[in-house]
């Protein structure tokens, strides 16, 4: 019977002419072409069929709910930033919008506010959310959710963070409930889908933010058959810091006829912001970073490697520097105690890494340190879009070995951005006027005493606090303390016949001996107060018979017989 075929599925089928499937060597060698084909270039904004509306001046000129317009002034947002200013008209109109601006350009209220105005009115039946917010990692669906739930709260509508990391059966519990908004990673927006813990058929607007990111991290597959499940007559937004091929496949495939704006240049270039790259070699790079750290202020730095950022965090805090580290290895819990705590100043250094480039947002952040550089353009950008934000301006600084000068000057060509380079060493000048960088202590002071205490010797100090513990231990001694101590002196000169088998009736052994011993020693904790004088003295002696057997032996089961 003649093989008739399946129609080709969107993107592409995965069999070859022959009907067959791929064998993997195939397959891999595709996988190898593909890549090595894909061009770096970004490409070209597609043509928009309708003119877009024009641009507004101010909030009050669009068509906003009243409530949100107070809660905008309440948040002290006055004037639309130029994103927001060119797409919010469209997109309240109900278009497709295509925006292209770094992080912190504005883009979560340039769709943001148009989501919830809206669906502002409408309510979602349980399972099924009325808007979706597709992001890339944990950190920036928590800024995302922070900055709308102002005015979802205004307008009277539900939201809730879906993300890996958090209790899913919560999440599920959460959709049950029903919610209009759904922030969402595609990994756990997936899991809760197949679950049958949410449905996407009832989306009225779908938004794509930092959709570059998402396609480099492989979500583009999941992202892909996600966005098929909504409805096709939909609003949908994409928003991206750069947009390069994978990006132009989600506009072809799921964006008619959108409104496209762009802020920043194709390189995403920021001219508020410093570059500089400093030469360091191998063995100066550790008291450079250390350096920089102990400046007077925050400061994100970013390596490539989880283990890398956890041993960058442990030899800072050994300085006495407060660093935290934030990357894929931690749990929810950890990473947002990582991120309070920078925001509140008790940690002055987050030690990232790439999975965290995006997402963390913090007001008035100056500096940006690749203690590793890069892998690539991209991530160059993101990682410096920590700083310089809302027009502010900042300083990114990439430290440069030796052997990294050709690679990393290759990345800041296809960056478009033209650095300034500087040869530095610990304690130099420039390094200060660059960075802040101030001399790290050697040990934390203030955690000094703690390791004085932890680590003292068995001296004097010990000696000035033995009477006590003696107290506590065996109650307080009378005058006859001296003449015990004298007998003492003359068990501890006993034999080592005679002091065997009572060590080894102390340490819980079978003999007859041993248990009337246990014996004895539980009616004596039964007597009377009276009986209590000579209870000590039986103890005493003992400790001493403890000292006696034990003092060429083992001195920590003579600590450890005390407590029996």
């Amino acid at each position: 019977m003649p093989h008739t075929g399946r129609p080709a599925a969107r993107g592409g089928s995965s069999r070859s002419r022959s009907g067959g499937r791929r064998r993997p060597a195939q397959a891999a060698q595709g996988a190898r072409t593909a890549k090595v084909q894909r061009p770096d270039t970004e490409f070209a904004m597609p043509e928009t069929r309708t003119p877009p509306l024009p641009p507004v001046e101010s909030f009050e000129r669009l068509a906003l709910p009243p409530r949100m317009l107070t809660a905008l002034a309440a948040q002290g947002v006055t004037d639309p930033f130029p994103i927001q200013a060119a797409t919010l008209p469209n997109a309240l109109a109900g278009r497709d919008v295509l925006g292209r601006g770094r992080t912190g350009s504005g883009k979560t209220l340039a769709f943001g506010l148009a989501l919830l105005a809206r669906t502002a009115g409408h309510r979602a039946e349980p399972h099924a959310p009325l808007a979706l917010v597709l992001v890339p990692t944990r950190e920036l669906a928590q800024q995302v959710t922070d900055a709308l739930t102002p005015y979802a709260d205004a307008v009277g509508l539900r939201a809730a963070t879906v993300v890996g990391g958090m209790s899913i059966t919560r999440q599920a519990n959460a959709l049950r409930r029903g919610v209009e908004v759904l922030i969402a990673t595609p990994g756990r927006l997936a899991d809760l889908v197949e679950r049958g813990d949410c449905r996407l058929g009832d989306v009225r607007i779908t938004v794509l933010d930092e959709a570059d990111q998402m396609t480099d991290m492989g979500f583009l597959p999941q992202v892909t058959r996600l966005l098929e499940r909504t409805p096709a007559g939909g609003q949908r937004m994409l928003f991206s810091a750069t947009l390069d091929r994978n990006v132009d496949r989600l506009v072809r495939g799921f964006l008619d006829d959108p409104v496209t704006h762009s802020v920043d240049p194709a390189a995403g270039a920021v001219t508020a912001m410093e570059h500089h790259l400093l030469h360091v070699s191998d063995t100066d790079k550790q008291d450079t970073t250390a350096e920089i750290a102990a400046r007077d202020g925050r400061v994100i730095m970013f390596v490539g490697k989880k283990h890398g950022a956890d041993r960058l965090v442990r030899k800072l805090a050994a300085r006495g520097i407060r660093a935290a580290a934030l990357h894929g290895g931690k749990s929810q819990s950890q990473r947002n105690r990582a991120l309070e705590g920078f925001r509140t100043e008790d940690v002055t250094v987050l030690v990232a890494t790439n999975v965290a480039a995006r997402g963390i947002h913090i007001d008035d952040l100056d500096l940006v340190v690749n203690v590793d550089p890069p892998a690539d353009h991209k991530d160059y950008l993101h990682r410096g879009g920590r700083t310089a934000r809302a027009g502010r301006a900042g300083t990114v600084v990439t430290l440069v070995l030796p052997d990294q000068r050709r690679e990393v000057a290759d990345l800041m060509a296809q960056a478009g951005i033209s650095p300034r380079v500087t040869e530095v060493r610990p304690g130099d000048g420039e390094l200060a006027r660059i960075t802040g960088a101030r001399t790290a202590p050697a040990r934390p002071a203030e955690q000094r005493p703690v390791e004085q205490r932890a680590t003292a010797p068995r001296g004097a100090e010990q000696a000035k606090d033995a009477p006590g513990r003696k107290s506590r231990r065996g109650g307080s001694r009378s005058g006859g303390a001296q003449q015990r101590n004298t007998q003492d002196a003359s068990a501890a000169r006993a034999s080592s016949a005679d002091a065997a088998p009572r060590q080894r009736s102390r340490r819980g052994g079978g003999s007859a001996a041993g248990n009337a011993q246990r014996d004895t020693a539980q009616d004596t904790r039964a007597a009377s107060a009276g009986t209590a004088a000579g209870r000590r003295s039986r103890r005493g002696g003992a400790r001493t018979d403890a000292q006696g057997g034990t003092a060429q032996g083992k001195p920590r089961r003579r600590v450890s017989s005390l407590n029996s």
